[in-house]
């Protein structure tokens, strides 16, 4: 019997939710930084089994909207529990307390009534009876169909997390080719990758008003035969004092951004990329109706 189905991934931000898909699904298919609110769509990974298919729905965590784009992450979050055969509600181990950000999570969780998975990550950051407490303090809660102490940097229990939902899948298709592991397109994966290397690289007040738009992406052959992907990049930020500090002195900055970003997709894609970048002053675009569409929950 072959088992297939959705699995939504919901937390606040800076949990661990991306690098738990990441280590899940066996590739790199969501940014990672240990800045907030890196995650802004829902990404889908795919994880192809000997006995089933599990699509996990990585998204945006849950904080306090300022913006349009902030709106429709929480939406984009919110709305992915109703939607799923299954929910992993991944929480830090450090937590002494239900915070407002998890009792908003949990609130939803109830209203859906949808099977949950309890994930308490960075377990490697406490000790054993810090941890016992808190799994009482969720039990009280919720019902989980179970709780799993994880270390996602570490690889700890993840395999578990993996076993536990294909129990509770029911039988159905495979809905994506068995050699997918994700349905982003290579523009997307391209505009995350650099994303992401910007998040790591630029000082915290910069990153969260960055949005990357990939203007062109064309393969064709070198002289030598090899394949190469010609990909234009723009960065739009809020000011033009971020403009600044993004390009860096003599455009070092942008330069590294870009070689950071080439290198990691060179691997991901198994292709050659020539990556070339500009960066744009776009001061209202969190709130611009028909950029932040792009971040709705499909």
């Amino acid at each position: 019997m072959f088992k297939s189905g959705f699995v939504a991934v919901v937390g606040r931000t800076n949990v661990g939710k991306s690098t738990l898909i990441n280590q899940l699904v066996g590739e790199k298919i969501a940014a990672v930084t240990s800045k907030t609110q890196t995650t802004r769509t829902a990404i889908r990974g795919i994880v192809n089994r000997e006995n089933s298919q599990i699509i996990f729905i990585d998204t945006p965590g849950i904080h306090k909207p300022k913006t349009k784009l902030g709106e429709t992450m929480i939406d984009t979050a919110f709305g992915s529990i109703g939607d799923v055969d299954l929910v992993l509600f991944v929480i830090e181990a450090t937590s002494k307390e239900i915070g407002r950000g998890d009792a908003r999570i949990l609130e939803k969780i109830k209203e859906s009534k949808k099977k949950t998975i309890l994930v308490i990550n960075k377990i490697d950051l406490v000790q054993k009876e810090e941890l016992l407490k808190l799994i009482e303090l969720y039990r009280r809660e919720y019902d989980f169909t179970a709780v799993i102490p994880i270390s996602a940097m570490k690889k700890q229990n993840t395999d578990i997390i993996l076993n536990e939902i294909e129990s509770h899948l029911k039988e159905g298709p495979a809905y994506y080719d068995i050699e997918e592991y994700t349905d982003q397109t290579l523009r997307q994966l391209v505009e995350e990758t650099i994303r992401e290397k910007a998040l790591k690289l630029l000082d915290d007040e910069v990153p969260h008003g960055l949005y990357i738009e990939v203007t062109k992406m064309e393969l064709r052959n070198t002289k030598q035969g090899e394949e190469i992907y010609d990909t234009d990049a723009t960065i739009y930020c809020l000011r033009n004092s971020h403009k600044g500090i993004i390009i860096g002195k003599n455009g070092a900055m942008l330069k590294k951004i870009a070689s950071y970003a080439r290198q990691d997709l060179e691997k991901m894609l198994g292709t050659k990329i020539n990556l070339k970048v500009w960066v744009k002053v776009k001061e209202d675009w969190q709130d611009s109706d028909s950029i932040v569409k792009k971040f709705k929950l499909q």
